[in-house]
């Protein structure tokens, strides 16, 4: 699995600047650049697991410098309409997310703010090379559907330039995207799209191949367990449960934490509820009997909330609750209000900053326009929707890449390049060069936040637990799974 590390400001002498994680070793030999799946078949199919983040698995060397876009600043009257979506003094880009499916509205619709927040900031400033950024949006309801509904209203009727920091259900139109050669900037990789198809760059990057054939490596990906390893050196913790639904998608998934689990040395509890009526309060005694310190699962945030419900009201204490960055956000807050206990035995990894972290300049200008442009969204931030800024910038960086004369061949080179790319600091440094099939140990590095109601003058949130994501790295096997 991906467990993800804070990076820390500038990533100088190869540190890693990812969240969660301690130390990085004093030499190494530098490894392929491997990007790990992030949840993707590890979300459930139905709703969004809450376990771990995701890091990254790069070489020092990937976190020596920030490559910046080599932008042309040719004057806007020269610009041509050079592409599908793009005129003299517009870009058209499509969004498409899954804002009113079956698991609600709040679940998919961080990556969208965000996107929406960084492009007006954009416009406000005076576009990209004298164009303005038009996002279309498009709810595909949850469905395949209605997502292949989207792709073709957004490709053949709107005609966009591009797609940026999607964040769907069940992807079923990404065939057609990418035999359409359209560039899918920074999307949620919640399923194995992103690990599959040529012209699709997720969040956190790839090194499969993504030839459109089979996902990853001939159907298999790979999962690093440094989030594991970091609560053990963190933490020391060296028994854990892992709660899941009695359904398919649940179920492979709690497989999986329980062998990233064991290749950790770790003594693993396995609990299966029922999806329409689960007993937590036997999974509160188990945790009790069995001694837990650490406990992940397999369900959606409702889910997370009765149990930590029942964990609160049998009085069991475990040293953490891991959950992942789908769920780093604000409405912790009030989602466990009858569980003050297991709230603040939350933490969480990722492979981004802490949207808390506004010492960060990248962060900054996130909530500055955030608070600018959605004021109301104050209480519901989440890491998806500095995420869905981080993929607008990374998709904005690879268009200034081209100066005036924009083409999604341009972008693509920008995209496909071997030198990392961390969206100014705010990201893990991320690429799409494929390699061959991971062997052996890896660095992976992450982020880390642990939930804390005194913290920021009483209001509660969310307080980063390691100094840099860019050093907090971990020497880890790469573990095989079938997604």
């Amino acid at each position: 699995m991906r467990l993800t590390a804070p990076p820390s400001r500038r990533a100088a002498d190869a540190h890693c600047r990812r969240r969660p994680g301690p130390r990085v070793p004093r030499r190494r030999v530098p490894r392929r650049r491997v990007r790990r799946r992030c949840g993707g078949a590890a979300l459930l199919a139905l709703l969004l697991t809450a376990v771990t983040a995701c890091g990254t698995r790069l070489p020092g060397s990937a976190f020596t410098h920030r490559p910046t876009p080599a932008g042309a600043s040719t004057a806007a009257g020269a610009n041509p309409a050079s592409d599908t979506g793009v005129t003299a003094t517009e870009i058209r880009i499509g969004v498409v997310t899954s804002l009113t499916s079956p698991v609600g509205s709040e679940v998919f619709s961080g990556p969208r703010y965000g996107a929406q927040a960084f492009v007006q900031a954009l416009n406000d400033r005076g576009g990209l090379h004298g164009r303005t950024v038009k996002l279309v949006t498009c709810d595909d309801g949850g469905s395949g559907i209605g997502n292949q509904d989207c792709v073709h209203r957004l490709i053949d009727q709107q005609h966009v330039f591009a797609f940026v920091s999607g964040s769907v259900l069940d992807y079923a139109g990404a065939p057609y995207v990418s035999g359409k050669g359209v560039p899918d900037v920074g999307g949620q990789p919640i399923g194995t799209a992103y690990d599959r198809w040529p012209h699709l760059y997720g969040i956190y990057g790839s090194g499969a191949p993504r030839d459109g054939q089979a996902v990853g490596w001939n159907g298999t990906l790979y999962q690093t367990p440094e989030v594991f390893r970091f609560f053990t050196e963190r933490l020391g913790t060296t028994s854990a449960a892992v709660v899941a639904y009695n359904q398919a998608d649940s179920a492979r998934y709690a497989a999986q934490l329980k062998a990233g689990l064991e290749a950790e040395g770790y003594r693993v509890l396995m609990q299966t509820v029922d999806f329409a009526l689960p007993n937590f309060q036997a999974v509160a005694a188990a945790v009790r009997a069995d001694g837990s310190q650490l406990l992940l699962d397999a369900m959606d945030a409702r889910g997370n909330a009765a149990l930590c419900r029942a964990l609160d009201e049998a009085g069991v204490r475990v040293a953490a609750k891991a959950t992942n960055v789908q769920n780093w956000s604000q409405t912790v807050g009030t989602d466990y209000g009858a569980s003050p206990g297991c709230r603040n035995a939350l933490w969480a990894t990722s492979a981004s900053l802490n949207y808390e972290d506004v010492q960060d300049q990248a962060v900054r200008d996130f909530r500055a326009a955030m608070s600018r442009y959605y004021p109301d969204r104050e209480p519901l931030l989440s890491a998806w929707e500095l995420e869905g800024w981080a993929g607008a910038q990374w998709l904005t960086d690879a268009m200034d890449s081209c100066g005036a004369d924009l083409t999604r061949a341009c972008v693509e080179r920008f995209m496909n390049r071997a030198e990392p790319y961390d969206a100014h600091e705010l990201i893990l440094p991320a690429s799409f060069v494929p390699q061959p099939p991971p062997t052996g140990p890896t660095r992976a590095c992450l982020n880390a936040a642990r939930w804390q109601d005194t913290a920021y003058g009483g209001r509660g949130g969310w307080v980063t637990q390691v100094a840099s994501m860019t050093t907090t790295c971990f020497e880890v096997p790469q573990l095989p799974y079938r997604p």
